[in-house]
């Protein structure tokens, strides 16, 4: 077990799950499925148990070298670099040089979350947030712009804020801009009022979720909601500088989306029982 001084290093996040991941799952039964297995027990046998590729030399034939093979996750602290780069790779090649991108960050309001948290497993779900935000974002645009536009989007999920709390919402990189497909001509978005993003997510959102929900369970707290934000929903525009060239956007949405669970860095200390670690609330609307 690890003492209060012992330097925080990426064995301790490992020494944290072979600690408390049985009790955990005893404790939260929901977390106790092959979902969550699966990536935790790669993360545990990361260089111990998944086999080696020995290396000897052809001069002396004595000199030996065992490397062992790796797990390749975004959960292991070990590999996550290998993960991330991976990811910066893919998005590299699908985005467009030479276009401006905005990043924008859609959110629910917290009487949502317990509905979401409850269908955490629900696929379906999760796709149907994602494509939403997408819809919401090409509307204003062509609302701006008082004509049906075409966007490009690169839309993540994240479903925990970062103190842990169950709390999912939308990274989105967007053009600065769209196509009108009638004219086949590209307009800039330019400056508009962020206050529409905030009224289109109000419609989008509660109208998807009302069509999602055929049973009527979440209907009166819809109704509700109207009620609390009569004028508009929650909705952040980033307000860090977007990087301009491919790579660098790519690597700008990795921390959002293929990022290790948490930074060594954030993790103060564990001893045993506690873990303490810091986190930058960056004030998301409830």
């Amino acid at each position: 077990m690890l003492s209060p001084n012992t330097r925080v290093d990426k064995e301790t996040f490992r020494q944290i799950f072979i600690d408390h991941w049985d009790g955990f799952k005893n404790k939260h039964p929901s977390y106790d499925n092959a979902q969550y297995e699966e990536v935790v027990q790669k993360m545990l046998n990361c260089g111990k148990e998944m086999g080696y590729t020995e290396y000897i030399c052809m001069d002396c034939g004595q000199d030996r070298r065992k490397v062992c093979f790796t797990c390749k996750g975004g959960f292991c602290m070990s590999c996550a670099k290998v993960y991330v780069d991976e990811f910066v790779e893919q998005v590299s090649r699908v985005l467009v040089p030479g276009l401006v991108y905005r990043h924008t960050t859609l959110t629910l309001p917290q009487q949502l979350r317990s509905y979401f948290y409850n269908r955490r497993h629900d696929g379906n779900l999760l796709s149907k947030f994602m494509r939403c935000g997408y819809e919401c974002l090409e509307d204003v645009i062509s609302y701006v712009k008082k004509q049906s536009l075409k966007i490009g989007v690169i839309v993540v999920v994240q479903t925990h804020g970062r103190s842990g709390q169950y709390n999912p919402h939308l990274h989105i990189i967007m053009t600065n801009g769209g196509i009108s497909e009638a004219k086949k001509r590209w307009y800039d978005l330019g400056y508009f009022d962020y206050k529409i993003i905030h009224r289109k997510w109000q419609y989008h959102l509660l109208n998807m979720l009302k069509q999602e929900d055929k049973t009527g369970e979440i209907h009166s707290l819809i109704d509700k909601l109207w009620k609390d934000y009569p004028s508009e929903f929650v909705a952040n525009v980033g307000k860090e500088d977007v990087p301009e060239r491919c790579r660098g956007l790519a690597k700008y949405l990795a921390k959002y989306v293929a990022s290790p669970p948490i930074a060594i860095r954030r993790i103060v200390k564990y001893d045993g029982q506690n873990v303490t670690y810091w986190y930058k609330d960056h004030g998301l609307p409830t």
